[in-house]
């Protein structure tokens, strides 16, 4: 349940190249707090998912609901 919502969120992702130094961005729309820098697309995909990770255990350790995916918010209590 949880890696499908990781993966679920992932493809929502929306990625960019910076202009002032050629880096990457991500983010991930209605995640707030969820975005990524990172020289190459790979290592800003990674970053991404890490803060998504994180973004969750916050979330589950001050039982708040979740941003929707597919419609509904999860919730893990």
């Amino acid at each position: 349940m949880l890696l499908n919502y990781i993966n679920t969120a992932l493809h929502k992702a929306k990625y960019e190249i910076l202009s002032d130094d050629r880096s990457y961005y991500g983010e991930i729309p209605g995640f707030d707090g969820v975005y990524a820098n990172a020289p190459t697309l790979e290592e800003c995909r990674d970053e991404l998912t890490e803060v998504l990770e994180e973004w969750i255990l916050l979330r589950i350790s001050l039982n708040l609901p979740f941003s929707a995916v597919r419609g509904k918010p999860m919730l893990l209590n």
